[in-house]
């Protein structure tokens, strides 16, 4: 399984956090199943051009120019910020985390065997790909539904379109200028790859030329992943994804989330509630919780409401797991936790139908609560099935966890607490009692604090 990863300029939005939590569920469900997978999750950290067309500048180089960085700066900070994101949300990494920058050799064979072909030709050190003479043989356009009789017509004029055959060629190696920073040498000129070419170097040489699932989100299916579709084929002569899937966007009052249209949310705000739109703070798990309640290609409209239900919830999920170990044991159930089972499996089978799997854990739920009450019987066997069930779904395949912060309670009563736990500690640091004072710094690291000593004193936080 290939998903199209960060390209590491920005900071990770609530939108494109739905990809990755799309694809850690399908990971999840595949590992569950013991199937073997390999999940290959790139970063991009060259070659993504302003507005995402041929000319331009690279977008890494320019923050890297701006903040007067090198450009392994920027990809170095934006990565390590994005794997704590992703930490924080539980997400599981993936098999293979490669970069664009790690593989220019392969990407540079690739571009070789498309000018084999005839479909790739060089002008004045660029490479292009000739859509229409490869659309003169495969059928272009088919995963977005696009006609390429169409897309010639509404073709826009670019800048430096003199070089290309056609204005739908897109760049498979591009020419630096002068002031690029990021080049590297190849037989057409010292340069970079175009930001298709990236992926279906990586995708190919770690999955193979043919592989089962390649994802990402439904902003890619054009231009980007129908570009890679005909790279591959025209390198390799048959088509390389077997399965293409593509999440749904985060929408706000039905109009996408996003940076460019003024009412993204950073995940920070979402932590902090630090945002005109936000009522409150909400934590990692009432998020992930949030995406589940939609199927990964349906849109999902972002309103406190919805996400104070999550909360709400989640916290309902997760107090009744906790029931299951203490439920009164019968000889005879008034339940039938085999069917429960089968309905949660069918609904994942059914196209990873997460919301309709969710339901029936609610229906769970309600018998865990019955029982509880006196109000239905279960055996022991069956105690034990609904016990396997929950740990499957609630916490391997939906990957949710404990809210250290739900449990906590209220923030000021949390905050008391810890200044009392930092005196203790200070006052066993003063004494020189340095088993005391670490012993109270592990156990709290040990259920999810972060204890820092500064030089300006001691500093703590909950880990996301």
């Amino acid at each position: 399984m290939y998903v199209c990863g960060p390209t590491v300029y920005s900071n990770v939005h609530l939108g494109n956090l739905r990809t990755f939590m799309s694809f850690d569920v399908i990971f999840r469900y595949f590992q569950h199943l013991d199937y073997k997978v390999r999940y290959v999750r790139n970063i991009t950290d060259v070659g993504h051009i302003v507005d995402d067309v041929d000319e331009g500048e690279d977008k890494i180089a320019k923050k890297a120019r701006l903040e007067q960085l090198e450009p392994m700066e920027v990809v170095q900070r934006y990565t390590v910020d994005f794997h704590e994101i992703l930490g924080a949300f539980n997400f599981l990494p993936p098999s293979i985390e490669p970069t664009a920058t790690g593989h220019i050799i392969e990407q540079i064979e690739i571009i070789k065997k498309i000018i084999d072909t005839g479909i790739g030709y060089e002008a004045n050190g660029s490479v292009y790909f000739d859509v229409e003479k490869f659309a003169s043989e495969n059928d272009y356009g088919k995963l977005s539904g696009r006609k390429i009789e169409d897309l010639i017509s509404n073709t826009r004029t670019l800048d430096g379109q003199d070089e290309k055959r056609s204005g739908l060629d897109f760049a498979i190696w591009k020419k630096a200028q002068p002031e690029h920073i990021m080049r590297w040498p190849s037989p057409w000129s010292d340069g970079f790859p175009g930001w298709h070419m990236e992926c279906t170097a990586m995708s190919c040489k770690y999955l193979g030329e043919t592989f089962d699932i390649h994802g990402g989100g439904m902003d890619l299916t054009f231009p980007h992943h129908e570009a890679e579709m005909a790279q591959a084929q025209a390198a390799h002569g048959k088509p390389a994804v077997r399965y293409w899937m593509h999440n749904n966007m985060i929408t706000l009052n039905g109009q996408k989330m996003g940076k460019s249209l003024g009412n993204a949310i950073s995940l920070e705000q979402f932590f902090s509630g630090d945002h005109p739109l936000l009522e409150k703070a909400y934590s990692p798990m009432t998020i992930r919780f949030f995406m589940l309640q939609a199927h990964y290609r349906s849109t999902l409209d972002f309103s406190n409401e919805a996400l104070q239900a999550s909360e709400k919830g989640l916290e309902r999920l997760m107090k009744a797991a906790a029931k299951i170990e203490t439920l009164p044991i019968s000889e005879t159930s008034s339940v039938n936790i085999s069917e429960l089972k089968n309905n949660c499996f069918a609904a994942m089978a059914d196209d990873m139908n997460s919301p309709i799997a969710m339901s029936y854990l609610f229906e769970g739920v309600k018998i865990i609560n019955s029982v509880a009450d006196g109000k239905s019987t279960v055996t022991s066997a069956d105690r034990d099935a609904l016990k396997s069930l929950f740990n499957a779904f609630v916490f391997d395949i939906f990957g949710l966890k404990a809210d250290i912060q739900a449990e906590t309670g209220n923030s000021e009563v949390l905050n008391e607490v810890i200044a009392l736990l930092m005196k203790l500690r200070a006052e066993a640091k003063a004494n020189k009692d340095w088993a005391t004072s670490d012993k109270i710094r592990n156990e709290l690291a040990a259920i999810g604090f972060d204890i820092k000593d500064g030089k300006d004193g001691v500093s703590w936080e909950l880990k996301k």
